[in-house]
């Protein structure tokens, strides 16, 4: 199937105004119709009151992990505050992966402000993951284009798995079943990456004011985890802190796409096959919601990037409903089922890593001879 690029809206016409999906090739009249239900129930106007009830509820827990941080002092307890903080984090997180959507705020500029604010909050640069993130939504899955299957500590495909060496290799080998502790890693991944962003040579906008975000923000975490905590205990309470955090992003990011169908380098798909064919979404309502910040409704999020959270549920049911006439393959799991589903899919990709197979019986064949 080939790709058309869509024309541009005429001048001054409004920018969410029904088009005619009839005027389109018939690969892209599926969207187009969708897109048309979507626009018409006002599922892409902003949800003002959601995030300001959501800032209020994660300015409150953050400032009673505060309260709570103080009042305990001296106290292995703390390292359950460190823990919440964490979580809190993650769901800060997706707030600015919202906002970087321009879900949250009415204006472009207002929304990139936030969201760059917001991960400096959390310890990461926003222009970073904006790059990486951009790439990702405009080529998921597709290989050599997709930043979020190149190779890390995790392979994602055979090549990549079967090029490992060293450490990497033994990884890759066990990569599915080490998963789940990988992700314990994988704020400190994160942090990594941002600070190479920031400190390296190539050209980035608002460096300084990212820098200053980041590094303020550290600094204001550790500077009263170690002047009110004793040294192992200070190193324990960021220990447990990084590794929820990225536990928990990890936990929400992964289940998305891996072990959806992977897109070869050259191929040429429609919007609507490209982003339903390679997207997972994950079943259990409102507190699933609540817990993969709407990245349950992955599907969605792709075909729509600026939707706001609560809208995501009722654009399941229109997309679904789209597919099932189509018969476009849309896929939809458990929570449960879809981590099954990631640590197959990256099992069976680590065994490229692994020493060719070698039949006992052709072998002891080859020895007579």
């Amino acid at each position: 199937m080939t790709a058309t690029v869509l024309p541009a809206p005429a001048s001054g016409a409004p920018a969410h105004a029904p088009v005619d999906a009839g005027s389109f090739p018939p690969q892209l009249r599926a969207f187009m119709e969708v897109s048309n239900l979507v626009k018409a129930e006002g599922l892409l106007r902003r949800a003002r009151w959601y995030y300001i009830l959501l800032g209020a509820v994660l300015a409150l827990v953050s400032a009673a992990c505060v309260a709570a941080f103080v009042l305990l002092g001296d106290s292995w307890l703390q390292l359950i505050v460190a823990g919440v903080s964490g979580l809190v984090l993650t769901q800060v997180a997706f707030v600015a992966h919202e906002a970087g959507h321009r879900q949250v705020l009415a204006g472009g500029k207002s929304n990139t402000l936030l969201a760059r604010v917001l991960a400096g909050m959390i310890g990461l640069s926003y222009s970073w993951w904006e790059t990486k993130h951009t790439r990702h939504h405009g080529n998921p899955n597709r290989v050599d284009k997709d930043p979020d299957i190149a190779v890390d500590v995790i392979a994602f495909t055979a090549d990549d798995a079967a090029a490992s060496r060293g450490l990497s290799r033994w990884i890759t080998k066990r990569q599915g079943w080490l998963f789940f502790p990988l992700l314990l890693l994988e704020g400190l991944n994160l942090y990594l990456h941002s600070f190479k962003h920031l400190f390296g040579a190539r050209q980035t906008t608002h460096r300084a004011l990212e820098l200053a975000l980041v590094l303020g923000r550290f600094a204001l975490i550790a500077v009263p985890v170690f002047l009110m905590l004793p040294l192992g205990m200070a190193f324990a309470f960021l220990g447990v802190q990084i590794a929820v955090f990225g536990f928990s992003m990890g936990a929400s990011f992964a289940p998305n796409h891996t072990g959806m169908p992977l897109v070869a380098r050259d191929a040429r798909l429609d919007f609507f096959s490209k982003q339903v064919r390679t997207s997972r979404n994950i079943r259990g309502g409102w507190w699933a919601t609540a817990i993969f910040g709407g990245l349950n409704y992955q599907i969605e999020h792709h075909l729509f990037p600026s939707m706001p959270r609560p809208h995501l549920a009722r654009a399941r049911e229109i997309v679904r409903e789209q597919c099932e006439r189509l018969h476009v393959p849309y896929t939809e799991e458990s929570v449960y089922g879809s981590y099954v589903s990631v640590i197959r899919y990256l099992n069976t990709v680590g065994i490229a890593a692994r020493d060719p197979f070698e039949c006992p019986l052709m072998a002891q064949y080859r020895n007579r001879a």
